[in-house]
């Protein structure tokens, strides 16, 4: 059967922040470039289109301060001491097994810190424009800048220039394996169209920008366990990451990076439809399991730093839900509507039994929950809604370590709270020019990845980088790909 040939310099797969870039800049290098993105027009973006895209810097010129040693201080495990102590010489001299070992590279995160201020520089002179915006989340602990339209005007700026100037993108056009020649060096890759007709793209650089596997139930089971039934992605972006970019690197050799077993978790009301529909107001409240039982602190600190632990932990209570109780006095935190993006209203009651009942919460276990809560808030000290405050509950297990008041004044009123996916954590090896490792810390030449499928975060996520690290490591993989000479 004769197979549909296309023959471009760099072929990038995938169509979110990190295709985008890596495509345009490719372009702009003079190179010939063309898109594969499995979903249909009205889709495109992946999980770019459906997110505010924030980015952890203070300013247009500069990271948050905080930005390389939240990343590096988050490392995979463990390591030896002497390896630590490696790191501080340049990569080239490290043994092959230790450039790839999953780990946080301290070279790829100063690259990353280094480029992303020009990468943003890029993108306004590509016509978008980027400001300090409101967030859902009422107490921050780090600054954000935002495109104005978020994620949605970041894809389509970035087509629309890439439209302008006629670069083929394929939609609903699946990559399914790598093509290598003779010396290892990647140089094509198998895919299939619509109704599965098998098409071949030939070049002399792949970029891998497809991101990760949160819409794969299979690979979801086989790294995050059972617990990933409970979980859906974030937004509809997130059903097309099916890991396949992932999947075929790691079929010809590539090294494994970042937490697989893990991922960017975010609590969202399970009633809600619409994109990201988070739910951030239980820090003024208490988080109880489907027993009617509270289970965590529910605000050790700034929520943009401990939504995610919680998150963890509501993975572990049966069926992978909670529900957020608050009271009236909810009403005393300014704007606090900003930080419910769920389009659903509230279950509301009168009493707790009765909240219980409409919850399908044991009603004698809330009220026992509600009454030992109650009697360990204290009875001094100023709330201070915007800020951590210290209003911390005395003598209860688990503690509740800031906003701690009764919950005595109704009408009261309930959110079911489960977990989302925003993006998985393990991926590919790159270093600081993008390109591939294999499980020995060699290049595998002619292949580039950027986005979700790079493997950088363990343990919890550096909150307001994963659109920035895919729009800085989609530049640097377009650069370099476009100046590959042909193998």
């Amino acid at each position: 059967m004769a197979v549909d040939s296309h023959h471009f310099d760099v072929i990038v797969v995938g169509h979110g922040v990190a295709g985008m870039c890596a495509a345009l800049t490719a372009h702009q290098q003079g190179a010939s470039v063309c898109v594969l993105e499995r979903a249909p027009k009205e889709d495109r973006g992946g999980n770019t289109r459906w997110t505010e895209a924030f980015w952890r810097m203070k300013s247009h010129e500069e990271v948050a301060d905080d930005f390389e040693s939240h990343i590096a201080e988050r490392t995979g495990g463990y390591l030896e001491p002497e390896l630590v102590h490696s790191m501080n010489q340049s990569s080239d001299t490290w043994p092959g097994y230790l450039r790839a070992m999953s780990f946080p590279d301290p070279e790829l995160i100063s690259a990353f810190a280094d480029q992303a201020p020009p990468t943003l520089a890029w993108l306004e002179d590509q016509g978008l424009r980027f400001d300090f915006l409101p967030i859902h989340q009422i107490v921050q602990s780090f600054p954000k800048l935002a495109p104005v339209g978020g994620g949605l005007q970041l894809v389509e700026a970035l087509v629309e220039k890439l439209e302008a100037d006629d670069v083929p993108i394929f939609y609903q056009t699946t990559a399914r394996s790598l093509i290598q020649d003779e010396d290892g060096a990647v140089i094509g890759l198998n895919a299939v169209g619509r109704r599965n007709k098998p098409v071949e793209f030939c070049g002399r650089a792949i970029i891998l920008a497809s991101g990760g596997y949160e819409g794969n139930p299979e690979m979801m089971t086989h790294y995050i366990g059972r617990a990933a039934i409970n979980v859906r992605p974030v937004a509809r972006g997130g059903y097309y990451n099916k890991g396949e970019g992932i999947r075929m690197a790691l079929d010809i050799g590539a090294a494994p990076a970042g937490e697989f077993g893990s991922f960017h978790a975010e609590p969202i009301d399970p009633r809600a439809s619409g994109p990201e529909p988070a739910v951030m107001v239980f820090p003024y409240g208490i988080l109880v399991n489907k027993h009617g039982q509270r289970f965590v602190d529910e605000s050790p600190g700034p929520v943009d730093r401990t939504y995610e632990p919680i998150c963890y932990r509501l993975l572990n209570e049966d069926d992978g839900i909670a529900y957020i109780i608050c009271d009236e006095k909810l009403e005393d935190v300014p704007n606090y509507q900003r930080a419910i993006r769920s389009e659903i209203p509230p279950v509301t009651a009168d009493s707790i039994g009765a909240l219980a009942e409409a919850l399908g919460v044991p009603a004698d276990a809330l009220q026992e929950t509600v009454a030992l809560y109650n009697a360990a808030c204290p009875t001094d000290g100023e709330f201070k809604a915007e800020e951590v405050d210290g209003l911390s509950t005395r003598g209860l297990q688990p503690r509740k370590s800031n906003w701690a008041r009764p919950l005595d004044t109704g009408p009261y009123r309930a959110w079911p709270m489960t977990v989302s996916n925003v993006f998985t954590f393990g991926g590919l090896k790159v270093n600081t020019s993008a390109q591939v490792l294999n499980s020995d810390g060699e290049v595998i030449p002619g292949l580039y990845a950027a986005g979700e499928v790079v493997g950088i975060y363990y343990r919890y996520y550096t909150g307001a980088t994963s659109v920035m690290r895919g729009a800085t490591f989609g530049r640097i993989a377009g650069r370099d790909a476009a100046q590959l000479q042909a193998p």
